[in-house]
């Protein structure tokens, strides 16, 4: 495989796609396909969705290229929903494929919490803000991001206002929304539902209500994007990030945030966190790849490139679209969820869902 490419495997929910086959594609074992004599030339990613564009011009596609450019280093990319990430590195764990792992919350303390993440210190880390890195140096966001939803601005004059609206039954087979527990913004939904209706039975009492309206179950929060613009879905939920991206190419996609009726917007910081996974089998060059993706230079192309928002606090960008982005997020609330309760009571609060919508 020539060096200045990287390959793509888009991870179904069922796991039919063997990552062996991906690897071995070369031929010959997995390590000396994996990018020559001891696999020094691969370094191989496995990531939430949202970072590479399928026309090649996102912040992934960028950044992965330099990359290779400047080390001739390969980059070998798995994709699919946070959850599905996590899970598939679980169960190589006396195998290791993957070196780096991105992921959102609250699916990169739940690999932490697995064993699944060792300790390293990215160059720039010391410039993201505590709250989006761990304090054991086992993870640290490359990408800033908040959690969002979007409709279809051709079928609908105006955006909805609040979670009461979506049970209009105009919603009917109109509205979906990804898998709590398997897709990273599926589960903010229900971190955002417990926030604005005060706990998780409330929220649940209003899910239960509103898969009436449910189109069902979405592993990847990405291809919800494609059938609301094509007014097949007239509201599902995304990120600001990957939604803001998809909306060059998609018109007919708006960004909203839901309130609580007789409330305010809310939403929280969602971001892309990244991890040098253990006993991963090229793991200096999963360093020198954190490394990159925290640089000054790739930084500033997260906006500009990727349409999110750049980790590091001292990279301030004024292109168009973080000026579109900050007008965006104006008059939205920002809350700060408990992780540590999240990751100790995800499994709960995802059985509690399954159990309130009959999922």
């Amino acid at each position: 495989m020539p060096s200045n490419k990287y390959l793509r495997i888009t991870v179904a929910a069922t796991g039919s796609l063997a990552l062996a086959a991906g690897l071995t594609a070369c031929g010959g074992s997995s390590a000396d396909s994996a990018g020559g004599k001891g696999g020094e030339k691969v370094v191989t990613v496995y990531s939430a969705d949202g970072l590479k564009s399928d026309k090649g011009d996102g912040w992934y596609d960028k950044v992965f290229a330099d990359f290779t450019k400047k080390t001739g280093i390969e980059v070998k990319y798995v994709e699919g929903g946070s959850g599905e990430m996590v899970q598939r590195a679980v169960r190589e764990k006396t195998n290791t494929q993957a070196d780096v792992l991105i992921t959102l919350p609250p699916f990169i303390q739940q690999a932490d919490g697995k064993g699944l993440l060792q300790a390293y210190t990215p160059q720039g880390a010391d410039k993201v803000n505590g709250a989006n890195k761990s304090s054991d140096g086992k993870w640290t966001s490359v990408v800033n991001n908040y959690f969002g939803f979007i409709y279809n601005k051709k079928a609908l004059a105006a955006a909805p206002k609040t979670w009461e609206e979506l049970l209009d039954p105009k919603y009917k087979g109109k509205l979906q929304y990804s898998t709590p527990g398997v897709a990273g913004d599926g589960t903010a939904v229900l971190i955002k539902a417990m926030h604005d209706f005060g706990g998780k039975e409330p929220a649940n009492e209003y899910l239960k209500k509103l898969q009436a309206n449910n189109v069902g179950p979405s592993s990847s929060t990405s291809k919800l994007a494609p059938k609301t613009d094509k007014g097949e879905l007239l509201v599902a939920n995304g990120d600001v990030q990957m939604n803001f991206a998809q909306s060059k190419s998609m018109p007919n996609i708006g960004i909203w945030f839901p309130a609580k009726d007789g409330g305010k917007p809310t939403t929280f910081s969602l971001p892309y966190a990244a991890g040098l996974v253990d006993k991963a089998p090229h793991t200096e060059n999963g360093k020198k790849l954190l490394d990159h993706l925290l640089s000054e230079d790739a930084q500033k192309l997260v906006s500009g490139v990727g349409g999110g928002f750049p980790a590091r606090t001292d990279v301030k960008p004024t292109d168009a679209n973080a000026v579109e982005l900050t007008q965006l997020m104006t008059g939205v609330e920002l809350f700060e969820p408990d992780w540590a309760d999240i990751d100790k009571n995800l499994t709960g609060y995802v059985d509690a869902w399954k159990s309130a919508t009959g999922s």
